[in-house]
């Protein structure tokens, strides 16, 4: 599975294919929250567009969340179409799996394989949007619609009610 700098090879790779290369920002500590990317890149923590994977029965489904507040569980289900039981936060083992990537560093993009995706409508708000590079160490700027773009999301209001 890519790691490290082969997760954030993948990322650049997914994004000049998908013609949006980035410069890639590379922090020599740990950014692997939303309060500690935003402290770093001195940007609301709101601007931070964590990566969070979710199971759903047999599949998972990506959910790129503002920074700024919590995932409401059964707003992704009832997109999903399913009982709100059935959708749970994936284990660090899963999330591997799925995207090739490390809890902390995943990326909207770089997986081995297409995952379905939310783009929090909250993330629209802020004209540049800071996003997960494939590791705990980078990030890359975005916007929520390229976002949208990039992984063939769907923009939804996820915040907790």
């Amino acid at each position: 599975m890519d790691t490290g700098t082969t997760g954030r090879d993948a990322v650049r790779r997914a994004l000049e294919a998908a013609g949006a290369p980035r410069e890639i920002a590379v922090f020599t500590a740990p950014v692997p929250s939303a309060a500690a990317a935003a402290e770093q890149l001195g940007c609301p923590v709101g601007a931070i567009a964590n990566s969070l994977v979710f199971t759903s029965g047999d599949g998972v489904v990506l959910v790129l969340a503002s920074g700024a507040h919590r995932v409401d569980p059964r707003r992704i289900a009832d997109h999903l179409g399913v009982a709100k039981r059935r959708v749970k936060r994936a284990d660090p083992g899963t999330v591997l799996r799925a995207t090739g990537q490390h809890v902390g560093g995943v990326a909207p993009v770089g997986h081995p394989a297409p995952l379905p995706c939310v783009v929090d409508v909250a993330l629209a708000a802020y004209p540049t949007v800071w996003a997960g590079a494939g590791d705990e160490h980078s990030m890359f700027p975005t916007t929520a619609d390229e976002l949208v773009a990039l992984t063939g999301g769907t923009l939804l209001e996820v915040a907790a009610r």
